[in-house]
């Protein structure tokens, strides 16, 4: 008898901030393990590059431009998705960012500290999971079953030098997650699941400058990351996708309100 455990066909899996890095390596990935991929981002040059991608190699995947801080944008394409598919199976909060504002660098204080930022990041990273969890949780408690997967961070185990405002927003992420687990379970069944996942240091378009030299070697930031990794290295978008599939496959289906650490051994370090 087949091992259906894993199985993510035809699984309508929603990606918000999927036109990154990360989120285009799991929209591929995901896509072509047999799910319906929808990538909702800002960029839509950037999305339709990665659908015609995807569907080159004969996966299921359609891009939908999106402001995860405009409530009226998500409802639309959450009503769209509905009316195409029935059903959201999955949520993949991935959506989020830092500004410069809101870090703090080495020869400044927590004075310099630009608070609108600061509320600007918190905002983009957990008002911007809150708002499309809100959304997508209906479809999904309405039929008593759904997954979402949020994006949290290694800056929320531990407050980490500069990155102050995206730290904090990460570390509510991990809360509410928590939270989610726990309301969703109690209200709505234990057919809804509510999981974060938390990434180690991975290059992607928004780090890139900070860890990486133009030749491609490491900054000082980037050598710290690295003597902190057990690995010795960064990890790659694509080592995040077995996670991914594991918590939105029935292989997790007991599996509610945990920070799935995927860091190449970076958080379990100390000297």
């Amino acid at each position: 008898m087949k091992n259906s455990l894993f199985d993510i066909q035809g699984n309508v899996t929603v990606i918000t901030g999927g036109t990154g890095v990360l989120g285009r390596a799991i929209a591929k990935y995901l896509a072509l393990n047999g799910a319906r991929v929808i990538i909702l981002g800002r960029k839509e040059e950037v999305g339709q590059e990665i659908v015609s991608e995807i569907s080159a190699e004969g996966g299921a995947c359609e891009f939908m431009k999106t402001d995860v801080l405009d409530r009226a944008t998500v409802q639309a394409n959450c009503d769209a998705i509905l009316q195409k598919y029935g059903k959201v199976d999955t949520l993949l909060n991935a959506a989020g960012g830092n500004m410069k504002g809101a870090t703090i660098a080495p020869d400044e204080t927590f004075f310099d500290l630009d608070t609108e930022q600061f509320g600007k990041v918190l905002n983009l990273n957990l008002l911007g999971t809150v708002i499309p969890t809100q959304i997508f949780l209906k479809p999904m408690a309405e039929k008593g079953r759904g997954v979402i997967i949020n994006f949290s961070s290694m800056a929320s185990f531990r407050p980490m030098t500069r990155v102050c405002g995206y730290a904090a927003a990460k570390a509510g992420i991990s809360n509410f997650t928590a939270y989610m687990a726990t309301e969703c379970a109690k209200k709505f069944g234990e057919g809804i699941r509510v999981n974060a996942i938390a990434p180690g240091f991975f290059i992607t378009e928004q780090n890139r400058a900070l860890l990486t030299q133009p030749d491609g070697s490491y900054t000082q930031r980037g050598q710290d990351v690295i003597r902190q990794t057990p690995f010795g290295r960064m990890g790659e978008p694509e080592e995040l996708c077995g996670t991914i599939h594991y918590l939105m496959s029935d292989a997790s289906r007991f599996v509610t309100g945990t920070v799935a650490v995927v860091d190449g051994g970076f958080n379990a370090f100390a000297m």
